[in-house]
């Protein structure tokens, strides 16, 4: 039996096959997951209902499970602020190398051949995908 917080098997599957520049994206309810999937992508549909399964329970799961080095979200109109993308760079912290992109730059990058897991998720809240980009996991001093 496992005894992180993570148990879905695909998620924990998608991070294994995942190495250092691998990128793993969150995406909201609103996101076309299917049709921006990456060559080697491995989509996990958590979207089961509206709301349900929001993007920072996730967030917040594969931080405890994964070290990540940069982070990218789609930038917003200028008339609208994301609530998330704070909430994010909370979580993510100061290390984490932040990037805002035009929508279809944005896009582009999710299908790239480095994008190896999507996670579509009930998350509601405008602009609320998010792409990490997975760092190093540092041996221990010895």
């Amino acid at each position: 039996m496992l005894t992180t917080r993570l148990l879905h098997p695909e998620i924990l599957a998608g991070l294994a096959s995942s190495g250092h520049f691998s990128q793993v994206f969150i995406g909201d309810s609103n996101f076309p997951t299917a049709g921006n999937r990456g060559p080697n992508a491995r989509i996990v549909y958590l979207n089961l209902a509206p709301g349900m399964i929001d993007a920072v329970t996730v967030l917040e799961v594969l931080l405890e499970m994964t070290p990540v080095q940069a982070a990218t979200v789609m930038q917003p109109p200028a008339d609208f602020a994301s609530l998330l993308h704070a909430v994010y760079r909370e979580k993510l912290g100061p290390q984490v190398t932040w990037t805002e992109m035009e929508r279809w730059a944005f896009y582009e990058k999710i299908a790239s051949p480095r994008t190896t897991l999507m996670i579509a998720t009930g998350e509601q809240q405008r602009f609320a995908n998010l792409l990490l980009e997975i760092g190093v996991v540092k041996p221990p001093v010895t």
